[in-house]
């Protein structure tokens, strides 16, 4: 059987999306919790470029940053599959994630980072980019199809 590990960290949505990935497909995976205020040699060792979770291990290989994973989690394990098999389908649904990587997230974390006197604005800006998220899951049972 393979070899999965998953190095990543509890209050991570990029750590977390990976997570679900791997049980979707029952990919059987050692977890490896990681301390991003003191991060392991492990860490440091699979991911010196970025020194960040998720990192994955699989059969001696290392990956990092989560949307790679999940093409990689996607193409080693066939069984529902995550994204679709049309090619614009596809190219659509790396598009949304990247635009959730991009634009959502940052201004979320804003909104818990930002000083009082510019929270207002922020929750602005990751409100306008939810609504277009919004906009695109209309009348749609799932996001992207």
């Amino acid at each position: 059987m393979a070899e999965v590990k998953l190095l990543g960290a509890w209050g991570s949505p990029l750590s977390r999306r990976v997570e679900m990935a791997l049980k979707l497909k029952s990919v059987e995976y050692e977890y490896i919790e990681e301390d991003l205020a003191n991060k392991s040699p492990l860490l440091l060792k699979y991911n010196p470029i970025h020194k960040k979770v998720p990192v994955l291990l699989h059969n001696g290989k290392t990956m990092a940053e989560s949307l790679v994973i999940l093409e990689y989690i996607d193409e080693t394990w066939k069984s529902n599959p995550i994204l679709p098999e049309d090619p614009y389908d596809k190219a659509m649904a790396r598009f949304w994630a990247k635009f959730i990587d991009e634009k959502c997230m940052p201004a979320i974390w804003q909104i818990m980072l930002s000083k009082e006197n510019e929270r207002e604005k922020a929750i602005e800006e990751a409100i306008q980019h939810l609504k277009t998220l919004e906009n695109e899951l209309k009348d749609k049972k799932f996001f992207g199809g």
